[in-house]
């Protein structure tokens, strides 16, 4: 039978036809930016979010005074996320080491990472506020020692949300601003008369903050295309179950409207009760009106006859998130190479990854997981290569070599950059374009 479909979600055409959409929106919004700056923002945030302070920036009083709002125990929650956020990151970030080695006498290469000077992070909340998200972009991009962290949420119910401030302020954001969607990482890439652009923008966001990004690509840099989040879940009945599966997939489909959630199984009973199970969810999930929504057009059910089968179906869907329920976890483990984070065994889910646990929640979407990870503490870092030549005999032996090699490909003027150093360091009598005699050493 092979691999066969009881459920199909909406296909890539119509998809495709999506994107244009939103990618023609984007464009003028971002044109308005450039054009207009601080009056454009200001009109896109009232069309968007119905939201016009005075300032959208923060001061220190107001940042007190909202955070002042949020309970002790929420506090204590957000505290505690915050924590394993951190101890993961700095274990990251303690594992990237500058180097030098002598590759040859008196010749030393190394390299040394050195953290992006700005960075804009965009934390999620129109809908829900993302308070974990803050932790992964700001609190990460503090641990990496970036200098400068701007941070921007859109407002909740009209107004800043207070658990989202505190991760905030908690995580060391530098500047805290209330904007949302396009207008705001516009306005953190491109700067206007209020706001300084940054050199890299990061955080997760609906399909406008996913295609904003691809578009600011180049003028700043970007962690990655994060959209609307994805779930897979492959599952066998050794492992799991119809609860387990339909929860884990409307876990993830109530984040908005085109939430893409799979299940791929190997188990035909597995997958017709995990979609009746589904149905029945739907009825009392609080959350329905949106989960409902996308498991109808981006819901799917993939029945496999074999785990090869399903592996390979699963690395070509290079979901962001990919839940495994099997008598053979480790095995997915081992051979999965497309995907943006994995959560082994029935005892963890998404969720965890998403809130707490401490690994990044900011993961590749639509298949780019085929090319990158998620957002870690080495996004924030750049890796700066360098050289040293502390001898005349080395500066005339790896001379020599340039040397000839320049005139090879016809770079005179490369040649003499060698050539120079081998009559002012080696003595050598070496015609000016031309190439030291082809000594066998």
């Amino acid at each position: 039978m092979g691999i066969e479909y009881l459920k199909k979600g909406k296909s890539d055409d119509e998809r495709t036809l999506d994107d244009v959409k939103i990618k023609t929106v984007v464009e003028q919004a971002l044109s308005e930016i450039e054009t207009r700056g601080d009056q454009a923002v200001r009109e896109l945030s009232e069309k968007f979010d119905n939201y016009s302070p005075m300032n959208f920036r923060l001061e220190e009083n107001e940042i007190e005074a909202i955070i002042s709002k949020v309970s002790m125990r929420e506090m204590e929650d957000i505290q505690f996320a915050h924590d394993q956020v951190i101890m993961f990151a700095r274990a990251q970030r303690n594992s990237l080491h500058d180097i030098e080695v002598e590759t040859l006498p008196g010749v030393f290469l190394g390299h040394r990472n050195i953290p992006v000077q700005s960075v804009g992070c965009y934390i999620p909340g129109g809908k829900f506020p993302m308070v974990a998200s803050a932790h992964m972009s700001v609190a990460t991009a503090k641990v990496a020692d970036v200098p400068r962290i701007v941070a921007s949420t859109p407002p909740f119910n009209g107004e800043p949300n207070p658990a989202v401030i505190a991760a905030m302020k908690m995580g060391g954001a530098h500047e805290i601003y209330v904007l949302g969607g396009i207008q705001a990482v516009g306005a953190m890439a491109i700067g206007t008369e209020t706001i300084d652009p940054v050199h890299m923008l990061v955080g997760p966001g609906n399909a406008f903050v996913a295609e904003a990004k691809r578009q600011l690509y180049g003028r700043v840099g970007i962690d990655l295309f994060a959209g609307p989040t994805e779930t897979l879940v492959i599952a066998d009945e050794v492992a799991a179950d119809a609860e387990l599966c339909a929860t884990d997939l409307l876990g993830q489909a109530e984040h908005g409207y085109n939430s893409p959630c799979v299940l791929l199984t190997n188990s035909r009973k597995l997958a017709q009760a995990t979609m009746e199970k589904i149905d029945l969810l739907l009825t009392i999930l609080p959350t329905a009106e949106t989960a409902q929504v996308s498991w109808n057009t981006y819901g799917e059910v993939i029945v496999c006859d074999t785990y090869d089968e399903m592996l390979m179906t699963a690395n070509d869907i290079a979901s962001e998130h990919v839940q495994v329920m099997t008598d053979r976890d480790e095995w997915f483990h081992e051979n999965m190479h497309s995907y943006g984070a994995l959560f082994l065994g029935s005892r963890t889910n998404v969720a965890n990854g998403d809130k707490v646990i401490g690994t990044n929640h900011t993961l590749p979407t639509k298949k780019a997981a085929r090319y990158t990870g998620g957002l870690w503490v080495g996004k924030f870092i750049k890796t700066h290569s360098y050289q040293r030549i502390e001898t005349d005999e080395a500066a005339t032996l790896v001379g020599e070599y340039g040397s000839r090699l320049c005139i090879l490909e016809g770079f005179i003027g490369h040649a003499e950059q060698c050539n120079v150093r081998l009559r002012r360091f080696g003595g050598m009598n070496v015609p000016y374009g031309q190439a030291p005699s082809n000594l066998l050493r």
